[in-house]
């Protein structure tokens, strides 16, 4: 472990600065392989007409920024069970990304997995990820809310012996869970629309959450979170407009379910909703969307996700995400100070 550990913010820092630097340097590298392999991201047909520019830019840097993550960790943390965990479902959830990119680009069209099977992957991850949390890490299966109300979800419980273990099975809390990880990682997933969005958004998300976890007393989860932080910063090195590389559906999904694996191991499920504020409002307009045109045959949105919305106004790129990153900071900030009010 590089530093004092007497000094754990210093940890937390330098976990950062890593991770950027471990990204900054693998990334170019990455960008060349996927170049010289043909990898490129494939574009929405019916998206902006000004992002068909975009069709054949190398994709899956989630890759790159899942492995300096991995790398920080082993080098600052200890590996403790909570931290074993919150990696453990953000590498599943990379992984099945993975696959969605895989599949979009075998088969040179924008989506990937069908609905139906990422959604069984992510039921898997989630409730494999809660009863982990619940039985290993001793996290309780109840919601706290700012201002110091709580609701028991973990009364509907059934108990099962397994080989001298028993296993506890909240049956609310791991539905509740699964709407949480399926939810942000879906939503983070709809934000990463242009260039430097999701991984700038992600950053400022994951630093509250950084500070959050400190607070929490569970520094390796800080690291952790600080170490995502600085993989996102690497990132937009090559990913601002215009992006040399998109992370894909392996970092867009992974970093959603990192931030519901730390909300949950926090204990901060509902402010964390606060926190991700930005990525609600995303996942938010496309159902609205999507009813609206079911219901009525009419659009709320020119487009969506909202994003897109703003560009069919007329704004640049580079004013939507700045904006948006300006937004979800706001979001950020606000989460984690009605977070002191759980006390």
């Amino acid at each position: 472990m590089f530093g004092n550990p007497r000094y754990p913010t210093y940890q937390v820092f330098l976990a950062a600065a890593i991770a950027a630097l471990i990204t900054m340097v693998i990334m170019p590298l990455f960008i060349k392989m996927m170049r010289h392999e043909g990898v490129g991201q494939q574009i929405r047909a019916d998206g902006p007409q000004q992002h068909l520019i975009k069709q054949g830019t190398p994709t899956m840097g989630g890759v790159v920024m899942l492995a300096a993550v991995i790398v920080t960790c082993m080098i600052q943390a200890r590996w403790t069970a909570d931290l074993k965990l919150a990696v453990a479902a953000t590498l599943a959830t990379g992984s099945l990304g993975l696959l969605d990119d895989i599949e979009s680009v075998a088969h040179k069209r924008s989506l990937g997995l069908t609905p139906s099977q990422k959604m069984a992957g992510l039921v898997l991850i989630s409730v494999a990820f809660c009863l982990a949390a619940i039985n290993m890490c001793g996290v309780s299966p109840a919601i706290r809310f700012p201002g110091g109300f709580m609701i028991d979800l973990g009364i509907l419980t059934t108990s099962l012996a397994v080989g001298g273990t028993t296993i506890s099975i909240p049956w609310l809390y791991v539905f509740f869970v699964f709407l949480l990880m399926a939810g942000l990682s879906n939503a983070v997933n709809l934000t990463d629309g242009l260039d430097g969005l999701a991984g700038g958004c992600s950053f400022g998300v994951m630093m509250a959450m950084s500070m959050v976890a400190f607070r929490y007393d569970e520094v390796n989860l800080s690291i952790f979170a600080a170490s995502i932080a600085g993989a996102c910063v690497g990132f937009l090195w090559f990913n601002g407009h215009p992006a040399s590389i998109f992370m894909g559906d392996t970092g867009s999904l992974s970093l959603g379910a990192a931030f519901a694996a730390l909300a949950v191991l926090t204990k901060t499920e509902v402010t964390s909703l606060i926190m991700g504020g930005l990525f609600i409002i995303e996942a938010l307009s496309v159902i609205i969307q999507v009813a609206s045109f079911k219901l009525t045959h009419k659009r709320v949105f020119l487009m969506a996700p909202i994003h897109h919305h703003f560009e069919k106004l007329g704004w640049d790129e580079d004013k939507v995400v700045l904006r948006f990153w300006i937004v979800a900071a706001a979001f950020a900030v606000l989460g984690f100070a009605l977070y002191f009010k759980l006390g």
